[in-house]
């Protein structure tokens, strides 16, 4: 199998002059090192090769690049943070707007709001914020991009306390399929604004957005590993914790191999209240601690810029995976026995099942408030198959479809189905499953179809999966 720097991609020469008339030729890239970096992303299973990538470092950069790509009809994708487990920053044989380069934060402590580049990281934003003693809603890992986590919903330790990602968005630059730019919040073009919360990226290059801080500059958190023989024990325990939750903790629960490789209860708890009633020994995360005698229990005051550096330490970049999601309302009995099993057969040791509490404050705004398509308390089932790449001959690579880790996770995928509310989380929704992308904003579907139609009826772009509709943009899975 050949990587980027092993084949070459024509380009035409036309779009070539055209990039090069509007953009630094240096930021133009064909070919190359610089252009096989740029044609790398976080799962070392992608194999998509653009023709070319633009490393835009302004607005008008990637205005140039989006006009290109129409003048020429060459398909465009946007990379922000580069995690999507299907590679979809790529298309095959297209142009490639890269943001990579426009991380800059801003912070306006007054007001508590940060204006963020399309390309920042989630560790760029909350590093920034905890300077002056504020944090950003975020996902758990720090390396994944700020924007595209938002713009899907974004499941978070914060999430209880403060709502999803999408829900502390206040505004963003965008830039349309034409090439335009517009600036969008609650006043300047709402429906634009009501989409991006929640709608993926499907609707534009958002160049920077505008999101809400808040005051919490450390949190009480950490691990907690049960050995997997308690796991019907610990589990049922955990079933009612969770549903008794404050607002101001959120747990993340699963199955990981533990330090002798042997599956483990994975239990992650966030406390983002006052921290003495959280760490108190009587408190509710000192709590999670004594369903049992945990293999591991590591927990104590800590920025979150450390939190997201252990979960990207876990989860590097340069494996091979995929990545499956379920919606269920609790995990207990039968449900909590699939995945028991499911943990004891893993196939490789980087391999994970963990499932994000949703809510308190994630519950409450109006389900048409937003694009976002549940708002009831439920967990959303994260299924990771990861693993050490063997090279050219992998069978992920050739596309036969034979590796264990891919039946492993398609047959736990399948074995979830019976328990599983429809849809799932958009961000982690592939063309593997229709059926779930149908099903995944509920009543905002054909809204959401109508700004699609609206701001991009050629469906120019296709960050994540939107349902069927009966507009020319819903009229195939983006």
């Amino acid at each position: 199998m050949q990587s980027p720097t092993d084949a070459h991609v024509a380009v035409s020469p036309a779009l070539l002059h055209e990039l090069r008339s509007h953009v630094p030729a240096g930021r133009v890239l064909a070919d190359g090192p610089e252009y096989a970096q740029a044609s790398t992303l976080f799962n070392a299973a992608v194999d998509i090769r653009p023709s070319v990538v633009v490393r835009c470092a302004t607005t008008a950069d990637v205005q140039a690049a989006v006009r290109a790509s129409r003048n020429h009809e060459v398909p465009l994708s946007v990379r922000g943070g580069g995690h999507d487990f299907w590679g979809r920053a790529f298309r095959p044989g297209g142009l490639v707007v890269d943001l990579t380069d426009m991380r800059d934060v801003r912070i306006d402590s007054d007001n508590r709001c940060a204006t963020v580049g399309g390309g920042a990281l989630s560790s760029d934003v909350v590093s920034a914020a905890e300077r002056v003693g504020l944090t950003a809603v975020t996902g758990t890992a720090g390396s994944v991009g700020m924007v595209g986590l938002t713009l899907g919903g974004g499941y978070g330790p914060l999430l209880g306390q403060f709502g999803l990602a999408a829900d502390n968005l206040l505004g963003a630059e965008v830039v349309l399929a034409d090439g335009s730019r517009v600036t969008t919040d609650a006043d300047h073009h709402p429906d634009l604004f009501w989409a991006l919360r929640g709608g993926g990226g499907n609707f534009g290059v958002v160049t920077s957005a505008r999101i809400r801080l808040h005051p919490v500059p450390m949190v009480l958190s950490g691990t907690i590993l049960y050995p997997i023989a308690r796991s019907a024990d610990v589990l049922t325990d955990l079933g009612q914790i969770l549903q008794d939750c404050p607002d101001e903790l959120t747990v993340d629960v699963g199955f990981l191999p533990g330090p002798d490789g042997e599956p483990t209860v994975y239990v992650a708890p966030t406390w983002s209240g006052d921290l003495e009633v959280g760490n108190a020994e009587n408190g509710p995360v000192r709590a999670l601690a004594g369903l049992g005698t945990p293999v591991l229990a590591e927990l104590g005051p800590v920025a979150r810029s450390a939190t997201l550096a252990a979960t990207d330490a876990m989860f590097p970049p340069g494996r091979m995976g995929a990545i499956r999601t379920r919606t269920v309302r609790s995990v207990s009995g039968s449900l909590a026995t699939v995945l028991d099993r499911a943990a004891q057969e893993f196939t490789s040791p980087f391999s994970a099942i963990v499932w994000h509490q949703f809510h308190g404050a994630a519950t409450r705004p109006p389900l048409d408030s937003t694009a976002f398509g549940r708002r009831e308390p439920h967990l959303m089932v994260e299924l990771i198959s990861l693993w050490e790449s063997r090279g050219s001959n992998d069978p992920v690579r050739r596309g036969d479809g034979g590796s264990p880790h891919l039946r492993w996770l398609e047959e736990l995928h399948t074995a979830l189905e019976p328990f599983s509310l429809p849809g799932g989380y958009v961000n982690f929704l592939g063309p593997e499953t229709p059926d779930q992308a149908a099903h995944a904003y509920g009543p905002n579907t054909a809204r959401l179809l109508a700004v699609k139609s609206a701001v991009d009826p050629d469906s120019v772009f296709a960050a994540t999966p939107l349902p069927l509709g009966t507009t020319d943009a819903g009229s195939t899975p983006l």
